[in-house]
């Protein structure tokens, strides 16, 4: 029944999404409001399109100024220079930050394998050995604007004179013709979080009066730093935090969206890889509207997307208080991301770990409290990643155990009463008796205590398990790089066999854990028919063989669903399907069909001198059948008269 009734849950969630899209379409007058409402946005765009025209315009205009020789603007001195790097670094963070331009250029995680360019200038899939370089030039361009009366700060075309400068710290200066300063400070702490502060000295007089708001371009592309691209593609986001305790959200994984205008004020924006991120923070949020871009590369580029964020934020003139910012660079490992709020010294609920995706709020519990907790525990004695996984499942099973050995023994209880109800088909054979036999049927389990529906129960709370870890393990870090086995990293696929060209549905490998996952998933449905039949009787046993192929025919979309998948989350199905498997072999070998019969006759003749009120469903149905009985009478007394 199990499995039946995973068939027809999932026919109905089908039926439940079709009919919610089709209630759901536009209506004629909606359809015209959201006509008026693109017309506006397209309004809106196009305005935003001639700022960014002006904007160019004025710092083409200020190039081509210091190219002159215009010592009239106030920045002269800093339109001209030599591009020189500067490093911050400590035991977990490398960054370089360019005189030119006075922002981050090229970020080296420490600790965590990289990848290497081949002769071609594209990266190379598999994990090398050197640290990983999360963006280099090119890559990334962090630009502050502000605008004055006369003259406007484009600091990605200016220069920078570096000062203060420690292997933690460092200050960047715009010297301005009357004795004013634009300075950069930057303080890298003893973790992965940057600090990092935009102050105005003496150049109040440079802007309106009522100027409190400057603009930030940050412009990042992101590497593939995986092997299997379109897995990894899934979970790279440019991801974003709504301010004032408000909700964490995304970009399109797969699809582009430019200029998407957010509502809401926001705490920071993270470009987002797989598994690492790079985040900006405001102390004082980034004003509402902002506009993000994710634009997705071709597989052969090295890099996933294109992200792009145009942020406002509050800027003083007068330089009594400084703009304040801080850049997490690292991995998203969701317990270091706890430590990292705790560390940041605004004192705001970032939520960063939100930067682990754990699936949606019934399958995020299990893992926020359950998974991550088990595993981080048992990472702790040092366990391989795959003896990890095993472990993880065994616990698990040992969690469910009393649920599947109850539901085992319902479906066996069902099984030995089975010539009892082949007894009621033949008897109630005639179609019109069909409502009759359902209810004699309810009757004689209610008499030998059987519950049919009691089979449900395990699945119920086994699928919430298996979905919480198909999106705990892609996500979980500590397998990236693990080996196991015959398995080089378990954060991506394992191939067997590769090819160079794309094949729909299948792409460029086999993967051996997928393989497997599938040919056990065949096999636990195998027994889980076998043991079905033996208790179904009548039309339920033709249902059963109409079933089969679809039971079948499951693993086979499983493998074009889970090929590209990491080999953790495949092994780890595998396992979980293995041990079930062997569970319902152990159960049925200690299961002894002749006594638990007696039990059942034992129940029943203690049932049948001490009868008991029908209720539940036996009742509704007995209730049905009167009805039905009394409607026929009706019926036929009219046909007489």
């Amino acid at each position: 029944m199990n499995n039946k009734n995973n068939i027809i849950g999932f026919t109905l969630i089908a039926l439940v999404l079709i009919a919610f899209s089709w209630f759901n379409q536009p209506s004629q007058e909606q359809i015209e409001a959201q006509m008026k409402q693109d017309s506006i946005e397209t309004a809106a765009r196009l305005k935003a399109e001639k700022e960014k025209v002006l904007a160019e315009q004025a710092r083409k205009a200020q190039a081509e100024a210091a190219a002159q020789g215009d010592t009239t603007n106030i920045f002269y001195k800093a339109l001209n220079g030599e591009s020189r790097d500067v490093v911050l670094k400590n035991e977990k963070l490398e960054l370089t930050l360019s005189t030119k331009g006075g922002t981050p250029t090229k970020a080296v995680i420490k600790g965590f394998t990289g990848h290497h360019k081949n002769d071609e200038g594209k990266y190379a899939p598999e994990l090398d050995t050197q640290d990983l370089t999360l963006f280099d030039k090119g890559d990334q361009q962090l630009n502050f604007l502000l605008a004055g009366k006369q003259d406007n700060i484009v600091t990605k075309d200016m220069f920078f004179t570096p000062s203060n400068q420690t292997d933690s710290t460092v200050t960047m200066t715009l010297e301005a013709a009357n004795g004013g300063r634009l300075v950069i400070d930057y303080r890298l702490n003893q973790d992965y979080l940057l600090s990092m502060s935009v102050r105005a000295e003496g150049l109040s007089g440079m802007f309106a009066p009522n100027y409190t708001q400057m603009d930030l371009e940050w412009d990042g592309k992101a590497r593939q730093q995986e092997k299997g691209f379109t897995f990894e593609n899934r979970y790279s986001t440019l991801t974003y935090k709504e301010a004032n305790g408000g909700s964490t959200d995304y970009l399109s994984e797969t699809s582009a969206e430019e200029d998407e205008k957010i509502e809401e004020a926001l705490d920071w924006v993270a470009f987002k890889n797989q598994f690492f991120s790079a985040v900006l923070i405001s102390k004082d949020n980034f004003a509402k509207e902002a506009l993000l871009t994710s634009i997705p590369q071709d597989k052969d580029s090295g890099y996933l997307k294109n992200y792009k964020a145009k942020l406002k934020t509050a800027f003083d003139p007068t330089g009594r208080q400084a703009s304040e910012f801080e850049m997490f660079i690292g991995p998203n490992n969701f317990t270091l991301l706890q430590d990292v709020e705790e560390k940041s010294h605004f004192g705001k609920d970032l939520d960063l770990q939100q930067l682990v995706y754990l699936g949606w709020p019934l399958f995020r519990w299990i893992n926020r409290f359950f998974t991550i907790y088990v595993f981080d525990w048992l990472t702790r004695w040092g366990f391989p990643m795959g003896v990890v996984l095993i472990l993880i499942t065994l616990l698990l099973k040992a969690i469910t155990y009393p649920l599947v050995k109850k539901s085992y023994m319902s479906s066996a209880k069902m099984r030995v009463l089975k010539p009892k109800l082949d007894a009621l088909t033949k008897e109630y054979d005639k179609p019109e008796d069909a409502m009759k036999k359902q209810q004699e049927m309810m009757a004689l389990y209610s008499k030998y205590g059987v519950s049919p529906l009691s089979g449900c129960l395990p699945m119920l709370i086994q699928m919430p398990i298996w979905i919480a870890m198909f999106n705990f393990v892609p996500n979980a870090i500590q397998l990236r790089g693990q080996s196991f086995l015959w398995i080089d990293d378990l954060s991506t696929y394992d191939p067997i066999i590769e090819w160079n060209s794309h094949i729909w549905g299948i792409g460029d490998h086999l993967s051996l854990t997928c393989i497997l996952f599938c040919v056990a998933n065949l096999a636990y449905s195998y027994m889980s028919m076998r043991q079905q039949k033996d208790q179904m009787v009548g039309q339920q046993a033709e249902q059963m063989k109409m079933m089969q192929w679809m039971m079948y025919l499951m693993p086979l979309m499983f493998f074009f669903m889970f090929n590209d998948y990491s080999a953790g989350l495949n092994f780890y199905y595998f396992v979980s399907l293995f041990f079930s498997a062997a569970i319902m072999w152990l159960l049925r070998k200690t299961t002894n069909d002749a006594k638990l019969l007696a039990i059942l006759e034992a129940r029943y003749e203690q049932n049948k001198n001490n009868p008991k009120k029908v209720s539940g469903l036996a009742a509704r149905l007995e209730a049905m059948q009167k009805q039905a009985e009394e409607l026929q009478r009706q019926r036929q007394n009219g046909y007489k008269k």
